[in-house]
């Protein structure tokens, strides 16, 4: 499995920014997908997971509301759109996907993911 990250940058707060992670090497209809985010001198957090298959979503708190998670099953591509940006949002952002059938509950668990993308840079200005 390969995820490939892209669409970080530099935005002023307020603005929105959409990522994208490229997934290739499996067939995903049984994985959930994630993101999660990893800011200086920070462990790595849970953003947002999907099911590849059915529609099943899961938040962070912090960014319930703002972000949404979305996938494209014809092109194998997992987004999330960021709206309302804010200097906490900072971070290098990671997809994840977990092929072990975790349940709703599990889906927050970093340990639960066993492929990762490489991180895409996103900052947000005061």
């Amino acid at each position: 499995v390969q995820l490939q990250a892209s669409g970080g940058g530099l935005v002023q707060a307020g603005g929105s920014l959409r990522l994208s992670c490229a997934a290739s090497g499996r067939t995903f209809s049984s994985y959930v997908m994630g993101w999660f985010r990893q800011a200086p001198g920070k462990e790595r957090e849970f953003v947002a997971a999907i099911a590849w298959s059915g529609s099943s979503v899961r938040y962070a708190d912090s960014v319930k509301g703002r972000f949404t998670i979305s996938r494209d099953r014809a092109k194998n591509t997992l987004y999330l759109q960021m709206n309302s940006l804010k200097p906490d949002d900072t971070a290098d952002y990671y997809c994840a996907a977990d092929s072990s059938r975790s349940t709703w509950s599990e889906w927050a668990r970093r340990s639960r993911y066993d492929y990762w993308g490489q991180g895409t840079l996103v900052t947000v200005s005061s």
